[in-house]
């Protein structure tokens, strides 16, 4: 292990000693041999604080992620479900993120459609970019309630979707509820590079500046927080003045992958087929702002990445030389079908599968580094980086610049990490969990 990699390691340390109190886990992608039960918000919601929607009409922001243990949706819980029906509970609309509510959607401009089961109309909130619920199909809702998986990346735009409805609900005066899920990629790594601020845009949608659900905040690589701890802290840091309320879940330590909860996985969007995909996707999104294929169309996406002029041999030997901790990287050809990228489809191309063999030890901002590094060196004449869409993903013009430049990867690396360990102590007091 390089000088540079020794001490990014030794600060990362800092960062997990900072975040909680850890007992020992897994190394290996494998779950434990007796998996331990998670209560998703949802049904802590319904046993233990119904109180919070007793005899209320609720607006639902939700999708097919939005499930109890048994995998029972959120619509019928709330619309039809025992407790809820006691309770006199009253879901007067629904409302979709990104994916639609079925989480089938992989394209902009989503119609309003109507769910069979209730008759309600879906309101999407998902057409050019993301958007807030319009205060006009907020009239005559009494709590705005929100259950939505997050994957752990700052990228994902959920999160973009609960600022906006917060700011929302608090211009329109309604409580709103975010039951909160698992982090499926633990809650102790935080991984740099951070989002660079002169890029990162909380504001919803206005003439002239976009909003950007996907880059919101300084916030690192991978955060490390949940759905629930994020609606905290942009709260309190973006002064949104909602009157918050965040419905814990029962069972949940920070140390945990989604493999260790006892809960269904459902993909959390057509992309994402597999944990496995979701502990890797940090390093291979910021790669939807390049020509490569980061293996849409396959199903191992976001697991690997290729094109038709990459030697695939040469790629994951100069990578493998690097030694970077917790992977692997093996030449593989693959053909995506119909890939919604469009990139290289019904075309067999050369590629690098990334393996994981220790997901505690796996930095996969680094191995995305290494990655732009790696291709670059033996690859400039061919590959093209999309400057602004890269940069919103990776975090920082700079470290792309540094990276094409032919800086060491760790290098650059290293001098991100320090911005993420002064992002942990103030995150600490949103954090609700061990």
């Amino acid at each position: 292990m390089s000088h540079a990699q020794k001490v990014a390691f030794a600060l990362l340390a800092v960062i997990g000693a900072t975040a909680c109190v850890r007992a020992p886990g897994p190394v290996a992608t494998t779950p434990a041999a007796v998996a331990p039960r998670v209560k998703p918000g949802i049904t802590v919601l319904l046993e233990d604080s119904i109180h919070l929607i007793r005899g209320k009409r609720i607006g639902l922001i939700t999708n097919h992620t939005g499930i109890d243990g048994s995998g029972v949706s959120d619509i019928d819980l709330l619309h039809s479900g025992e407790r809820a029906r006691a309770a006199g509970v009253v879901v007067a609309a629904l409302f979709a993120p990104e994916h639609g509510i079925r989480g089938t959607e992989d394209r902009t401009d989503l119609a309003n459609d109507r769910d069979e089961r209730t008759g309600l109309v879906i309101h999407s909130l998902y057409g050019a970019n993301t958007v807030a619920p319009p205060d006009s199909t907020l009239a005559g809702i009494d709590v705005l309630v929100i259950d939505l998986q997050d994957i752990g990346t700052r990228t994902w735009t959920y999160v973009g979707l609960v600022v906006y409805s917060m700011r929302a609900a608090a211009r329109n005066r309604i409580p709103i509820l975010v039951l909160d899920r698992p982090n499926p990629i633990g809650g102790v790594r935080r991984d740099a590079p951070m989002l660079d601020s002169a890029i990162a845009n909380p504001d919803d949608n206005a003439p002239g500046r976009r909003g950007q659900a996907y880059a919101l905040w300084p916030f690192p690589l991978r955060h490390g927080m949940t759905m629930g701890e994020m609606a905290l802290f942009f709260n309190s840091t973006l002064s949104l003045g909602a009157d918050l309320h965040v419905v814990p879940m029962a069972g949940w330590r920070r140390s945990m992958y989604f493999d260790e909860t006892g809960l269904p996985w459902v993909k959390p969007s057509p992309n994402m087929p597999t944990l496995a995909s979701a502990i890797v996707y940090p390093a291979l999104v910021p790669y939807e702002g390049s020509n490569l294929s980061v293996g849409r169309g396959t199903p191992e996406s976001f697991q690997k990445f290729g094109a038709p002029w990459l030697d695939g041999v040469a790629v994951a030997k100069l990578l493998n030389d690097r030694e970077l901790p917790g992977v692997r990287f093996d030449a593989e050809r693959f053909t995506p079908i119909a890939p919604p990228d469009r990139k290289y489809g019904g075309t067999e191309i050369g590629g690098v599968r990334i393996v994981v063999l220790d997901r505690e030890r796996a930095a996969m901002g680094r191995v995305s580094a290494a990655i732009l590094w790696a291709v670059n060196r033996l690859h400039s004449d061919s590959l093209v980086i999309r400057g602004p869409t890269f940069d919103h993903r990776f975090g920082t013009a700079r470290a792309r610049e540094a990276l094409l430049r032919g800086d060491d990867p760790d290098s650059v690396v290293d001098r991100e990490v320090p911005a993420v360990v002064e992002f942990e102590q103030r995150a600490r007091k949103f954090l609700i969990y061990r």
